[in-house]
């Protein structure tokens, strides 16, 4: 039995934070109900046809949920809500801001009629305050939360590669619903959770945050390098490929001057004698390091480093990640159907096998409006 049988989610979302969230829920056993506009569908369906034709971020959010088409401005929407709710546990919406509201599914309003109803609102910046209203992409909130100040190369800023402030927010939404699902069991109680992209990346960002504290300067742009700590960053090695490595102490540092770059002389280098040192003369320090890699390959400079013991890793592209040897070796992948056909998927973390987790399928538009209207007593059509 998985965590989370028996428990029924009913979601009304759309693009990642929100689907990322229940997501999370249906991998623990969760049934997740996904409203869906008639036709149309979650607009994140059509971002792309990366995956034999279906939107690469729809196969990675949707994947163990249901999908009912329902026309929420219909006249009979009403009453198919009002009976999910019903037998619901959790409610998750990421609408526009005040959506909920006008359609009576605020904790407010639900609450006198499903005590126990837990309702999860995700949005970009909350559900009150002057930012309330504002459009929020994840790009935004990226920048809005100053995460673009401190990531990028000098004058250039650059964003995530993956949509991290979409995760953050579902994230923190899954782990407030598995909260309050653990507290309704003491009280009988559901709860209002709000959880906004916009805090959940201030929460991510407190280390620049108090870096910066008290008006101090805040970490400079360095690219793929550490920003106070070096060496830890990429360097290339002669064949082409980059090594990403890392130094954290002073141990490491002679070890690495002896055993790596075989250059034992410069562990006592008064440029290079503290952190502190070796980052303000990271240039003059950056080109003795690349004369050495230059003579060896990325295996060989893994090699050397691997047996120093120094931290370090090799900076992959996708291809490399399909094909990881780690997530090969540990059986990571299994297969999920969906309306293309059978699809590789990664089990979630912390699962040790596909017993663990629910694996099921990533649902078509509408594929289950007839089944859950005629569950709960509607003729189909009703949405």
């Amino acid at each position: 039995m998985l965590p989370l049988e028996g428990t029924t989610v009913v979601t009304l979302e759309h693009a990642i934070a929100a689907p990322f969230c229940t997501r999370q829920l249906a991998d623990l056993g969760a049934r997740v109900i996904k409203i869906e506009r008639p036709g149309v569908g979650d607009f994140a369906r059509g971002y792309d046809e990366r995956v034999r034709g279906l939107a690469s971020h729809f196969v990675w959010v949707n994947r163990s949920k249901e999908s009912l088409a329902l026309d929420l401005k219909a006249p009979s929407s009403p009453e198919v809500l009002n009976r999910l709710l019903a037998k619901a546990d959790v409610l998750v919406q990421n609408l526009a801001p005040g959506a909920a509201a006008r359609l009576g599914l605020s904790y407010e309003a639900l609450h006198a009629r499903f005590p126990g109803l837990i309702v999860c609102d995700i949005s970009g910046y909350g559900n009150d305050g002057p930012y309330r209203d504002k459009k929020a992409y994840d790009l935004l909130i990226q920048s809005e939360s100053g995460f673009l100040s401190v990531t990028g190369s000098d004058g250039e800023p650059a964003k995530a590669g993956c949509s991290i402030a979409d995760i953050a927010a579902g994230m923190y939404a899954y782990t407030n619903i598995l909260a309050a699902l653990i507290e309704r069991g003491r009280t009988g109680q559901g709860r209002h959770i709000d959880v906004s992209m916009l805090e959940s990346m201030a929460e991510w960002m407190s280390y620049p945050l108090y870096y910066s504290f008290d008006g101090a300067p805040p970490p400079p742009r360095s690219g793929a390098s550490h920003a106070t700590i070096y060496p830890y960053g990429p360097f290339p090695a002669g064949d082409g490929r980059t090594v990403i490595l890392g130094l954290q102490n002073e141990r490491e540092w002679q070890v690495f001057c002896e055993q790596v770059l075989e250059r034992p002389e410069l562990a006592a280098d008064p440029r290079f004698s503290s952190n502190s040192r070796r980052s303000a003369a990271r240039a003059e320090l950056r080109a003795l390091i690349l004369e050495v890699f230059a003579s060896l390959s990325a295996e060989q400079v893994v090699a050397r480093l691997d047996a120093a013991r120094i931290a370090n890793a090799r900076m992959n592209e996708m291809a490399d990640l399909w094909a990881h040897p780690q997530l090969q070796a540990r059986k990571r992948w299994v297969e999920v159907g969906s309306p293309a056909g059978r699809l590789p998927a990664l089990l979630p973390p912390g699962v040790a096998d596909a017993g663990q987790a629910r694996m099921g399928d990533v649902p078509a538009l509408g594929q289950h409006t007839q089944a859950i209207l005629e569950e709960l007593g509607l003729a189909t059509g009703a949405g």
